[in-house]
């Protein structure tokens, strides 16, 4: 598929997802596809409190943020290793609702400022919403992708991003935006997809495997090299962990690995191996 038949799959599905919350669906409710990375918990039958705390969120971290703003989208916490401080500019890459962005907010305080940038106009709409109700003063939300970043060189301190550039068919181009914005001295915090090896490629011509964190994750080696490439520093894994089959079970919408293979036409021997090679990667980063 090419570039902006990919970026436009991807829009439409999480314009879907916020619809869908928009109308009232309740958090407790699986989720339907589109909804990335979050959704091989659904398998689980997990709600959304539930898949957070086991991304890495807290029960204070829960509370902290507007519930509607928490959809269950992440593959982890990329605040819970951003160490950050009062005063300093974020920026969230793929901000979705906001969730992740008000959490920063109320670290950084009054005197800091947050950045989010999503390309679904009805996630940027969610996101206003969200900050306008829960009285934040110190958050603003652009649309635009992350590949042209809507900001000036050098101009935010850290920078975060929850399982959003694997969506990204220009990665490379991502990670030198992202190097682009930050100050010297500046902090790139991820959480991601990556696979271990290379997946079958069936798996790059499905839709549905592009909005769920899928189809468009690098090999983990790659991925840190894209990092390394666009000229950050102390480029380091802070965390890894398995994801397993349950996630291809929740990208598929069914309990069955029979099921599985007949969608994908493939064996069972190469679901085995692609469910093995799914890791939700913590990295961090610094510009010199």
């Amino acid at each position: 598929m090419k570039n902006n038949e990919i970026r436009k799959a991807v829009r439409e599905s999480y314009a879907k997802v916020a619809r869908q919350h928009e109308n009232g669906h309740d958090h407790n409710h699986e989720h339907e596809h589109g909804s990335c990375c979050g959704e091989h918990y659904s398998y689980c039958h997990c709600s959304i409190g539930d898949h957070s705390t086991l991304i890495g969120y807290t029960d204070d971290d829960k509370r902290a943020a507007p519930r509607e703003a928490n959809l269950g989208l992440g593959c982890g916490n990329p605040l819970a290793f951003a160490s950050l401080k009062e005063g300093e500019v974020v920026l969230d890459l793929g901000s979705g609702a906001g969730f992740d962005c008000l959490l920063a907010a109320g670290k950084v305080g009054k005197t800091g400022h947050v950045i989010g940038v999503d390309m679904t106009p009805e996630m940027i709409d969610r996101a206003r919403q969200n900050a306008f109700e829960g009285h934040y003063t110190n958050v603003e939300f652009r649309l635009g992708e992350i590949e042209n970043l809507p900001l000036a060189d050098n101009s935010v301190d850290v920078i975060i991003s929850n399982c959003v550039i694997n969506l990204s068919p220009e990665k490379g181009r991502t990670f030198s935006e992202a190097f682009r914005v930050l100050k010297p001295g500046g902090r790139l915090l991820v959480s991601d997809i990556v696979v271990l090896y290379p997946i079958p490629e069936i798996f790059h011509q499905s839709i549905e495997m592009y909005a769920s964190c899928l189809a468009g994750a690098s090999l983990k080696a790659d991925y840190l090299s894209l990092i390394e490439s666009a000229g950050f520093k102390n480029v380091q894994v802070v965390d890894e962990t398995t994801f397993g089959k349950e996630y291809l079970h929740g990208i598929i919408g069914t309990h069955s690995s029979e099921s599985i293979i007949t969608y994908l036409d493939v064996s069972d021997e190469e679901i085995e191996k692609t469910a093995d090679s799914i890791i939700s990667l913590k990295v961090s980063a610094i510009k010199n």
